[in-house]
């Protein structure tokens, strides 16, 4: 009898209707995959093409991911050139419905206020240079508001029957994601006029919204290696002003930072910047509960 109701389960799990039950969702980032778990909830299953330990900015697309965007029902991205490799892989996937200006296709970026926006041409030496603005606004966690409107917006969509199931999830992401940041806020507080520098520029939508002070990076150029000048200049100016933290992201090169501190007597910050990148960042809540936390014990406030 056991045997049978296996056999049954097996085959339920094989048939096409089991297996498009749910909307396959593609993400490029581990932060767009948990904003749409949060709207799509258990009507969707949601994959990123970038892991959490890697540079999306400098990830190199894998032949597995022509294969997801081919069986995936809607993608997120998150634009502003951040994932320009994307359009590769969309080219060989086939699916135009998908592709830019596509029904199926969604630019995160919509409707955000972008920072540090400015004309200018990248070139090679330029490394991964933010040529649309910066494009790392999933930081603000008031950012979520929109992201996962346009989530919704999208969901609701190709899926209007389940249209009232996901508004109800966001609502009920937001109620939570509110109380939270005020949270975040109150601890934040003690470090408003503590100077901070980090290894790469991925910081000012999170700065901005807790009145953080990044006084200086280390990379000159996003991607592009620092002058030992550079280190020399960066340091006096750190010692001059008081900079006691230095932060870097987990895939960020551990010596330039390393030097930086032992110079200034500062002190080494590890903060994710993606969902999944440190230990108890599995969603994008949690995400800001460990760099909260991190950044207070880093300043000696926890």
């Amino acid at each position: 009898m056991l045997r049978f109701a296996l056999i049954t389960a097996c085959i339920g799990l094989m048939s096409p209707g089991f297996a498009r039950d749910r909307l396959q969702v593609v993400s490029t980032t581990t932060v767009l995959r948990s904003l749409a778990e949060a709207v799509g909830g258990d009507r969707i299953t949601a994959t990123s093409l970038v892991p959490a330990n890697m540079d999306a900015e400098d990830y190199q697309p894998r032949p597995q991911d022509v294969l997801r965007l081919k069986n995936a029902d809607l993608l997120l991205r998150v634009g502003l050139d951040y994932d320009l490799w994307a359009d590769r892989l969309l080219a060989q996937a086939g699916k135009p419905e998908l592709g830019r200006g596509g029904p199926r296709y969604v630019d995160a970026s919509f409707a955000i206020a972008v920072l540090e926006l400015r004309g200018m041409s990248v070139s090679p030496s330029d490394g991964h240079a933010h040529g649309s603005g910066n494009p790392h606004y999933w930081l603000d966690p008031n950012n979520a508001e929109i992201i996962t409107a346009t989530i919704l917006e999208a969901l609701a969509r190709i899926d209007p029957p389940n249209a009232a199931r996901y508004e109800a999830n966001r609502i009920a992401f937001l109620n939570r994601l509110s109380g939270k940041l005020t949270e975040w806020e109150s601890r934040l507080v003690p470090l408003r006029a503590m100077p901070l520098v980090a290894f790469h520029n991925s910081w000012p939508y999170l700065a901005r919204r807790f009145r953080l002070n990044f006084i200086g990076f280390i990379e000159t150029k996003p991607g592009v290696p620092a002058s030992p000048a550079h280190l020399a200049g960066l340091v006096r100016d750190m010692q001059a002003r008081g900079a006691r933290i230095v932060v870097r992201e987990p895939h960020e090169p551990e010596r330039d930072v390393a030097f930086v501190a032992r110079k200034t007597g500062a002190s080494m910050v590890t903060l994710a910047a993606s969902v999944g990148a440190l230990p108890g960042t599995d969603d994008y809540i949690a995400l800001f509960d460990a760099n909260v936390a991190a950044l207070m014990a880093a300043a000696g406030l926890q």
